[in-house]
């Protein structure tokens, strides 16, 4: 599709593209989507300079091809859950981008990935060797992530400093395509306890993937407590020996991610830009740990998991 070069050319394309998913809708008796395509187009018939450009930001590049490539249902969502048109926009590439469903952009918006992607305390730019791949690995990670299925009711546990990290290992392990749902695309499980022998050292690494878009290994640590800063220590370890025992010679080099329940961010921005191996820390919150408002707004975790499992049979 060809880039748009102003407002009038946006608005034309738009009514089209309305016109003829009207049209597809009637042919399949899809009163819902015909009657909302009506709506739409004559809001855009109708409505002034100013209440389109509450919409639709002012700008040369807007991205028609994304805007285009979403359903309407996934545009009133994220109209009636966005507040500004920076985050509308964020939602709106994420959602063509990553193909979400309806209830996969529904989760994005509730965890506020817009305020949490990229914001993790890290020193990719200070270790990675290139500055694209440091932006990729920054935008690849948040700093906060809702393992909203992870139950500690479920599990049996009353009292939360009980929690070890085997616990949430294995609960993270039952729902793997859920947490690699949460930690967005392009990440393949290799496995739990990845073990580590070198120099006669056995070692564990709590999980291990590998991701396509950064093409290196990606070891995560699963911390129950606060912040440590002798976790970077035992993660800078790991990624040593992956990258010198387990990294393909086209692969670039591991990255570590800390997953703990708490940290002061400005002290560990300030501790890991010492370390030579490319690191973030992020925090993680269970069910427990979430408000009511929160657990109202993420969708019905069954919902996915049968969503992820009809996925997978039709691959």
């Amino acid at each position: 599709m060809s880039e748009i070069q102003n407002y009038d050319e946006a608005v034309q394309t738009i009514k089209t593209a309305i016109l003829q998913s009207q049209y597809n809708a009637s042919n399949f008796e899809d009163h819902e989507g015909s009657n909302l395509a009506h709506i739409c187009a004559k809001l855009l018939n109708e409505c002034n300079d100013e209440i389109w450009n509450t919409l639709v930001p002012k700008t040369q590049e807007f991205p028609m091809e994304e805007f285009l490539s979403i359903g309407f249902s996934h545009h009133r969502l994220i109209l009636s859950k966005t507040k500004d048109e920076d985050e509308r926009l964020f939602y709106i590439k994420r959602c063509a981008t990553e193909r979400f469903s309806y209830e996969a952009l529904g989760r994005s918006i509730a965890s506020d990935d817009y305020h949490h992607q990229g914001r993790l305390p890290n020193n990719f730019y200070e270790t990675l060797p290139a500055a694209d791949q440091a932006f990729r690995a920054v935008n690849t990670f948040k700093d906060e992530y809702l393992l909203d299925y992870i139950n500690v009711e479920e599990l049996g546990i009353r009292d939360r400093e009980d929690i070890d990290e085997k616990v949430v290992e294995n609960a993270i392990i039952h729902n793997v395509k859920m947490f690699i749902l949460t930690f967005g695309k392009d990440f393949t499980f290799v496995r739990n306890q990845y073990h580590l022998d070198a120099f006669g050292e056995d070692q564990y690494i709590d999980l291990l993937f590998f991701n396509r878009e950064l093409n290196c290994l990606v070891a995560v640590e699963l911390k129950t407590g606060k912040f440590k800063t002798s976790y970077l220590g035992q993660l800078s370890g790991y990624l040593s020996v992956l990258d010198k025992f387990e990294k393909k010679p086209h692969e670039n080099p591991a990255i570590g991610i800390i997953l703990c329940k708490d940290m002061n961010k400005a002290f560990v921005d300030f501790v890991i830009r010492d370390y030579s191996k490319p690191m973030g820390v992020a925090t993680y919150k269970t069910s427990k740990d979430m408000s009511d408002e929160i657990k109202k707004a993420l969708p019905d975790i069954d919902a996915l998991k049968k969503l992820l499992d009809t996925d997978e049979e039709r691959g």
